[in-house]
């Protein structure tokens, strides 16, 4: 194991943990705000990548896929709201599930139908196909970027979220629904927006994942799992826990399936060790939750009597 390798992994890492931090926040905004599970929040992730590229393919300008891409997933992410799941806000969670996995199926099937089942292809834009010497390490420029503006969007989000009256909207909602109606405000509007904005957030991760990973039909659903584990461990509702937790995620599961092979090589016989190696790598995330979970139920940073922080 070559110190390059490590600071690589560990960039990888948290990398990995921006791009889920940008479907968590959505996710779990969604989740605290309206108490609604949608399992359909990576198909948005999917289509995000699919407008960027779409979009690229047209212009070779990446930032037009990126404008594509972000503006694509929240309208649909409002469409969705306001004619698909609006009546589904008072059912319960059941429901909830089975009809957003009913649209993880649906958009699969429309991806098939408008690109067909093989791998779309975006390349890296020319002005970050470079690398760049951080302390000595070398270290690919788009990489640096995607975890740059995932830390950008996490200051937005906080100053939205603190300091705006929207932000003050979407915290009072998150505490009492019912009062801030009475209040006077459209909540349902409100959902909306809270909606079609995770909804634009899952699309950027998408576009921004596009260049170093196979758009395919079906994207959504591994990277949704992952995003599920972010918000246990962060906690229900909260932005701070989401950022926190995806960066934690992002970095176990990443030096996991980059060193584990190699460290359980130095306990046990090469045929063991390979076997158990990447299992036990893949493993890691869901131990680290379910240790949280005995530790902590609500989380490592839960949010304040259900509210968004």
């Amino acid at each position: 194991m070559t110190a390059q390798l490590a600071f690589s992994q560990l960039l990888n890492g948290l990398q990995l943990g921006v791009l889920l931090f940008l479907l968590a926040a959505g996710l779990t905004l969604v989740f605290g705000i309206m108490s609604f599970v949608n399992l359909a929040h990576g198909s948005l992730y999917m289509l995000g990548a699919y407008f960027g590229a779409a979009m690229f393919a047209r212009t070779e300008s990446f930032l037009l896929g990126l404008i594509a891409a972000v503006v694509g997933a929240g309208l649909v992410g409002l469409l969705l709201d306001r004619f698909a799941l609006t009546k589904l806000y008072e059912r319960d969670h059941l429901d909830q599930v089975l009809a957003t996995f009913g649209l993880i199926l649906f958009f699969n099937e429309l991806i098939r139908i408008i690109w067909g089942p093989s791998s779309v292809f975006m390349q890296v834009p020319d002005a970050l196909s470079s690398t760049v010497e951080i302390a000595g390490f070398s270290y690919p420029s788009y990489r640096l970027a995607i975890i740059a503006a995932g830390v950008a969007v996490a200051l937005g989000l906080w100053l939205l979220i603190q300091k705006t009256r929207v932000g003050m909207l979407i915290r009072a909602g998150a505490t009492n629904a019912g009062m801030v109606a009475a209040l006077g405000v459209n909540i349902k509007w409100l959902n909306t927006l809270v909606f079609a904005l995770g909804a634009a957030l899952a699309g950027l991760a998408g576009v921004m994942a596009g260049p170093i990973v196979s758009v395919q039909p079906g994207m959504g659903e591994p990277v949704l799992i992952l995003t599920l584990v972010v918000i246990i461990i962060g906690g229900l509702g909260s932005i701070r826990g989401a950022f926190y937790a995806a960066l934690i995620v992002g970095v176990v599961d990443t030096l996991g399936r980059a060193f584990m092979p190699t460290i359980m090589r130095t306990l046990f016989e090469r045929s063991t060790a390979d076997a158990a190696g990447p299992a036990l790598a893949s493993m890691l995330i869901y131990l680290f939750m379910a240790v949280v979970l005995a530790l902590k139920p609500r989380g490592l940073f839960p949010a304040n009597a259900g509210a968004t922080r």
